[in-house]
């Protein structure tokens, strides 16, 4: 997973394969310590067309590292909605 500014709006192709990346809503886990995982669900993410690699922009991974620190220390899961 990586992470790009929106500045960079015009013509967004992947890193590792250089195809096109297209904008789509989806559902992420992240694991934040050995026993617990939030999920994401209807992220703004860019995808590769090609190879399903995925990326942030910046303004949605502030808001991923803000949820990550603020989960329960004691979930084993946490299910949370994506809202900008």
């Amino acid at each position: 997973m990586a992470c790009r500014s929106k500045d960079k709006e015009t013509e967004m192709k992947c890193y590792r394969c250089g195809n096109m990346m297209q904008k789509i809503i989806t559902d992420l886990p992240f694991k934040t310590r050995n026993n617990t995982t939030i999920i994401i669900k209807n992220l703004p993410v860019l995808q590769c067309e090609s190879c399903r690699e995925y990326e942030l922009e910046d303004e949605t991974m502030i808001y991923v590292d803000a949820k990550l620190e603020s989960v329960d220390a004691s979930a084993e899961l946490e299910i949370v909605k994506y809202t900008a």
